[in-house]
This record gives structure tokens, C-alpha cells and sequence, in this order.
């Protein structure tokens, strides 16, 4: 299953990268070149001074371009602080990218982009990458129409900082503090107004971040929100798909996290309370590898774990059944318009369980556009509903006010 996805995340780094060099949004040789020297010598960007001196959400606290930004745009490698669930101050890395031209009256809009599941390790950041921008579903469309883009990387990622896979107050956190950090960065001209657009994993921080923007970063004019196959019902998810390889490695992400994360404050945050002997004996070194480069690795450990990873069922054991749905987003109307993409054959996150979702946020008032992207799985479905999701934001977000 594993292979599966990757495959299919493969199949979007390729058909972004083969459309972008067609148009010419990136000069093949340039991008390849400069990204290869800047991957070389960007490790000392990354260590955080000792002490990290200590300042408000959004803050940079160190920033340099990167040289190997998309043809007409400008980009920076950032490192800015944030908070994480327990409402402690951290450093987090990632990038943005701003559109290369005059800024319109009143600053750019801001897109703030939530990755998928990369891996959960210092090393499988997506703005370490040779490209950092491949994994920014929509890019060339998004700054084409005149948006900042802000990536997080999440907390632990990249920088040192404490873990923060599924953890959904440090993800939304994280996803918009780098929106309020492209707005300090001289020459993005980035305004108030803010999208969060995310995918799987990803989705899940978007719809956080969406949740805690009026109370988090009121300064902030949130627009819109938009996910693709997001990571919603957590406890469904992981019990659908446990019985393969792909559940194993997401779950070892998960557990190790909520582990770390929960375990000093919570009783019986431990792995043996959950997992097999074996398999608590493999979750760190699992949460260690990431899914690009280290694929085989991961394969190797989770298959013998197939059907003997769970001791038992974390929807219904405690602590982990409420650390589950406390990390289950949805329970309140968004206030803003929400746009959701679900690949039709998705074996990852469940057609089904993304329908419940997108019936329950209705329910609560939600003004909610759902997309079933046809013969489409997990790995292509953010990039498949691209087109979708700009005609939706022409309106949804055409003049600052939606859901207002």
C-alpha cells in the first residue's frame, strides 16, 4: 500500500514539475542547479541560536532567499516563531513565495499552504528539499493570480522543536504564524487577507488553523478555507487503514507524536498501552524514516507488523480515544467558506469518511462546496482539483469579505 502511495505522490511531483518547465515556470537547469547547491550549504540555516530568544507568534527570526524561486516570483527560506498545543513558544522553518510584480492596493492575499505527510523527522521537512517548492499543490496557478504563498513545514520539522504529526492546535498554529511571518518579510507586500488551502495531513492542520484564526490571529481576514482528502475523523481513518502498510507507517508518525507530545501530561500516553511489544518496539525508529528516500526501510519494518501493530482499538482505549477526537477536526462552524476535493478511488483517506465530514460541518452551518474528483486516488486529488478550487476562490474570496 505504501508504494501505492508514494506512487502516487511520485505521479504529482512529476506531472507538476513536467507542466511547470513546459510553461516555463521554472527553468529546468536554473531550478536543479541552484537547488542543489542551496540543499549543500542550507544546513546552518536550520540550527536555532542557544538560547532562542523568545518573541511573538509570526515573528522571523531568520530568513534568506532562496535562488531557486519559480520564474517571475521571489522566494525565502524563513525559520519564524509559533506556539504549539500547550501554548509554548517555538521555531519553526518553511518557505514563501510572493509573485514578482507591483502589489496591488491595500498588499497581496495570502495562501497559506498545509503540506501532506512527508514523514515526521527533523530531515523529511519540505523546505529542505532540492525543490521546495514541489510539494505546493496549486503553486504557478496560486501566484498567477496574485497570492502570497506561506508553506509551513510544522513544528519538528526542519527546525528543532517538539513533534507535531496529527497534533491539530500546533499544525493550525504553525500553518498561521507563517502567514503572519511572509507579512513581516520585506518584499512580499503580503496583506490581511488570508486562504488556507491544505492537503491530507495537511488538510487536517488547514481546517485547525481555520477553526482557531478568529481567536489566534484575529488581525488576519480569513476568506476561505480548502482541503483535498483531508485527514478528519482520526480514529475512523487509522481503523480503516491499519491493516496495511501505509496505516502502520502513519500510525508510528501518530503514536510516537501523541506520545511524546501528551505522555508527560497525560497518564497512559505511552506506546506498550496501545501497541504490541513489537510493535512498540519499531514506532520510533518508523517515526525516524521519511516517506521519500526511505521508502524500502519503512516497507521492511511495517509489513511483518500487518495485523499485529494494535493491542488495541485506540477509538475506544484511553487516553488515546480522547487525544484522537480532541485532534478531529470539525465540532464548529467555519466562518468562512470551506471548498473540499475528495478523490473518488482514495484507498487512504476513505471517500466516505470525507462525506460524513463535509454532512456534519453542513449541519452546523457551514457554507461547504464538495468536489469528488472522478478515478482519483490519494496522491493526485489536491493537484487534480487545482482548477476547481481557483474558480471557487474568485468568488469565495473575490473581495475579502466571505463569510463575513
Amino acid at each position: 500500500m505504501i508504494r501505492r502511495i508514494l506512487t502516487g505522490v511520485g505521479l504529482v511531483l512529476a506531472i507538476g514539475l513536467g507542466l511547470a518547465i513546459a510553461s516555463g515556470f521554472w527553468t529546468a537547469d536554473r531550478r536543479i542547479a541552484e537547488g542543489a547547491l542551496e540543499e549543500a550549504t542550507e544546513a546552518p540555516f536550520y540550527r536555532l541560536p542557544d538560547p532562542v530568544p523568545s518573541a511573538a507568534p509570526g515573528t522571523v527570526l531568520r530568513s534568506e532567499p532562496i535562488l531557486s524561486a519559480p520564474n517571475g516570483a521571489k522566494a525565502w527560506r524563513i525559520l519564524y516563531h509559533s506556539t504549539d498545543v500547550h501554548g509554548t513558544d517555538i521555531v519553526v522553518s518553511g518557505v514563501v513565495v510572493a509573485p514578482d510584480a507591483p502589489a496591488p492596493p491595500g498588499g497581496r492575499p495570502i495562501v497559506s499552504w498545509a503540506h501532506p505527510t512527508t514523514g515526521a523527522a527533523q530531515r523529511c521537512a519540505p523546505s529542505l528539499g532540492i525543490d521546495p517548492f514541489d510539494l505546493i499543490e496549486g503553486l504557478p496557478q496560486l501566484l498567477d493570480a496574485g497570492y502570497v504563498v506561506a508553506a509551513s513545514d510544522y513544528s519538528g520539522m526542519g527546525a528543532a522543536g517538539p513533534p507535531s504529526y496529527l497534533i491539530g492546535d500546533t499544525e493550525g498554529n504553525n500553518v498561521l504564524d507563517a502567514a503572519r511571518a511572509a507579512r513581516a518579510l520585506d518584499g512580499t507586500d503580503a496583506g490581511t487577507r488570508l486562504v488556507l488551502w491544505g492537503h491530507s495531513q495537511g488538510g487536517q492542520a488547514a481546517l485547525f488553523a481555520g477553526q482557531r484564526a478568529p481567536d489566534y490571529a484575529p488581525e488576519l481576514q480569513l476568506q476561505a478555507v480548502a482541503v483535498a482528502a483531508p485527514a478528519t475523523n482520526l480514529a475512523e481513518l487509522l481503523k480503516a487503514d491499519v491493516g496495511d502498510v501505509s496505516g502502520v507507517t502513519i500510525g508510528s508518525y501518530a503514536f510516537a507524536a501523541y506520545s511524546s507530545v501528551f505522555g508527560p501530561s497525560t497518564p497512559g500516553t505511552t506506546l506498550d498501552s496501545i501497541l504490541t511489544p513489537e510493535g512498540a518496539a519499531a514506532t520510533d525508529t518508523m517515526a525516524g524514516l521519511c516517506l521519500f528516500g526511505q521508502n524500502k526501510q519503512l516497507h521492511d519494518i511495517a509489513t511483518p507488523l500487518i495485523g499485529t501493530y494494535l493491542a488495541s482499538d485506540p477509538g475506544t482505549t484511553e487516553p488515546w480515544a480522547t487525544l484522537l477526537a480532541q485532534n478531529t477536526p470539525g465540532g464548529t462552524r467555519l466562518p468562512v467558506p470551506l471548498f473540499v476535493a475528495q478523490g473518488d478511488t482514495d484507498q487512504l483517506v476513505r471517500p466516505e469518511i470525507t462525506a460524513q465530514f463535509v454532512a456534519e460541518e453542513r449541519a452546523l452551518g457551514t457554507e461547504v462546496t464538495y468536489e469528488t474528483i472522478g478515478d482519483t486516488g490519494h496522491g493526485l486529488v489536491a493537484l487534480r482539483a487545482v482548477p476547481k478550487l481557483v474558480d471557487w476562490l474568485k468568488t469565495a474570496a473575490a473581495d475579502g469579505t466571505a463569510g463575513r
